[in-house]
C-alpha cells in the first residue's frame, strides 16, 4: 500500500498573465508563455521534478531529504533571475509591435513553497501528488502579499518549509505574513523579496579567477547538469563523498543559515588541519569564488579559488581555478605544495564524476515520466530566437 512521504512542494506562477491576455494577440501570447514556462521549468530541474503544468504555472516537488535551505533559495533565485533575463532578451530580440510583445515586461514571477506529506500516485507512467498539503500550497497562490507588502515578485514560504530546511528567515530579510483561509485557518508564512534580490544581484561586484589568471586549474566533465553539479560541490553533506581527505564541512558566520556571500565554510582535513573558506561571490549555477585560508606546516596561506560550472550539450565541465598567492612568502610556500594539490585533485576529479554519474542513475531509476513542456509555434514571434542553452536558463548573466 502506498504511503505518504515528506516532500517540498513549489509552484512557480507567472503573475499578471490573466490581465495580460485580456488585451493582447492570442497567437503571440501563447508563444511567449511557452518560452517563459520552459525557461522556468528548466531552471527548477533537476532539483525539483515537474508534477504538472497548470496554465501559466508549474507545479513541482522534491523529496524533503534532498533539499537544504541554501539549495532551495539558490534554485528559486536562479529561476527568477533566469526569468528576468529571458523576459528582457525576448523583448529585445523581437521588433514586433503587437501588444503581446510590447507588454512582455508586464509579466512577473512568484513562488509559493510548502513542506508536508504527499502521496505519489503513479498513473500511466506519471506521478500525481495527493494530500492536504497539496491543497495548502495551491491555496497559497491566492494571498495578500502585493496588497499588504507591496512586493510584486516574491517567494512565499510557509513556516513549515522554513523549519524543514533550517533557515532563519528574519536574518535573510524575509517579512512575516499570516494568511487566513477557510477550512485551513491561519497559515504563517515568510515573504522573500525577489525584486530586491534581483537588484542586489545586478549591483554586486564580481570576483572571478579567469583562465589567464589561474596558477592551477583542475577540470572534470560530467553528464550531470550544472544544477546537480552545484549541489554536490557546494552542499556540506555532499562534499566528503568526493573530496578526498575532507572529514567534514561545517557552515559558520552564515547569514540566516545560508551559503552565500559573506558565509564561511570550515573544511576539516582530520589531523592535517583544514581550510577556512570565505565566500566572496556566489552565482548559482554559474560559479562561486572563495578565499581559502589553508593550514600548512609553516604558516597559513590564503588562496583565491573560483569554481566554474560550464554547461554543454553533454552536461557540465567543472573548473577549479586557483589564483597565484599575493605575497612572495605565500608564493614560495605554495610552490612546494603544488605536487600535493595535483595529487589530491588527480583523485578528486574522477571521484566527483563518479558520484555525479551514480546520482544521475539513481534519480533516473526512481523518476516517473514528467509532463512535456509547451513548444513555441514554428512561425511564432519567438521561433527565430536562439534557444536557451541547457542548464543556463535565460542565457548567461
Amino acid at each position: 500500500m502506498l504511503q505518504p512521504e515528506p516532500v517540498c512542494l513549489l509552484i512557480a506562477d507567472i503573475s499578471g498573465y490573466t490581465s495580460y491576455l485580456a488585451g493582447v494577440e492570442l497567437d503571440h501570447s501563447q508563444d511567449i508563455l511557452a518560452d517563459l514556462i520552459s525557461t522556468i521549468v528548466t531552471a527548477l530541474r533537476p532539483t525539483f521534478r515537474l508534477a504538472k503544468l497548470e496554465g501559466d504555472a508549474a507545479f513541482v516537488f522534491a523529496p524533503a531529504d534532498k533539499l537544504d535551505g541554501s539549495l532551495l533559495l539558490d534554485t528559486i533565485e536562479r529561476c527568477y533571475f533566469g526569468f528576468r533575463r529571458r523576459r528582457r532578451d525576448v523583448r529585445q530580440a523581437t521588433s514586433c509591435t503587437c501588444n503581446a510583445c510590447v507588454r512582455i515586461p508586464d509579466l512577473n514571477l512568484k513562488f509559493v513553497v510548502h513542506h508536508g506529506m504527499a502521496l505519489r500516485h503513479r498513473i500511466a507512467g506519471r506521478e500525481e501528488l495527493l494530500g492536504p498539503d497539496v491543497i495548502v500550497v495551491h491555496r497559497l497562490l491566492k494571498n495578500e502579499v502585493v496588497e499588504r507588502l507591496g512586493i510584486g515578485a516574491y517567494a512565499l514560504l510557509t513556516q513549515a518549509s522554513v523549519d524543514a530546511v533550517a533557515i532563519e528567515p528574519a536574518a535573510l530579510g524575509m517579512q512575516p505574513l499570516t494568511e487566513t483561509y477557510e477550512h485551513l485557518g491561519d497559515v504563517t508564512t515568510w515573504v522573500h523579496d525577489l525584486e530586491r534580490r534581483w537588484q542586489e544581484e545586478e549591483a554586486r561586484q564580481r570576483v572571478f579567477v579567469t583562465p589567464a589568471q589561474a596558477w592551477l586549474t583542475f577540470s572534470v566533465s560530467t553528464a550531470a547538469p550544472p544544477q546537480l553539479a552545484w549541489e554536490f560541490v557546494t552542499a556540506a553533506a555532499r562534499r566528503p563523498s568526493w573530496q578526498v581527505g575532507v572529514t567534514g564541512v561545517s557552515l559558520a558566520d552564515a547569514p540566516g543559515g545560508r551559503r552565500t556571500v559573506g558565509a564561511t565554510n570550515h573544511c576539516a582535513h582530520g589531523a592535517n588541519g583544514g581550510v577556512v573558506e570565505e565566500i566572496l561571490d556566489w552565482r548559482p549555477y554559474d560559479y562561486l569564488t572563495d578565499r581559502g585560508t589553508h593550514t600548512t606546516p609553516s604558516e597559513p596561506v590564503r588562496m583565491l579559488e573560483t569554481i566554474e560550472f560550464e554547461p554543454s550539450a553533454a552536461g557540465t565541465t567543472i573548473h577549479f581555478r586557483y589564483a597565484a598567492p599575493v605575497t612572495a612568502k605565500e608564493r614560495a610556500i605554495t610552490a612546494g605544495l603544488e605536487p600535493v594539490y595535483r595529487g589530491v585533485f588527480a583523485i578528486r576529479m574522477p571521484r566527483l564524476a563518479d558520484v555525479l554519474d551514480t546520482e544521475m542513475a539513481a534519480r533516473a531509476a526512481e523518476q516517473a515520466e514528467e509532463p512535456g513542456l509547451p513548444a513555441p509555434t514554428a512561425d511564432g514571434v519567438l521561433a527565430a530566437l536562439v534557444p536557451v542553452p541547457p542548464g543556463l536558463p535565460g542565457g548567461s548573466p
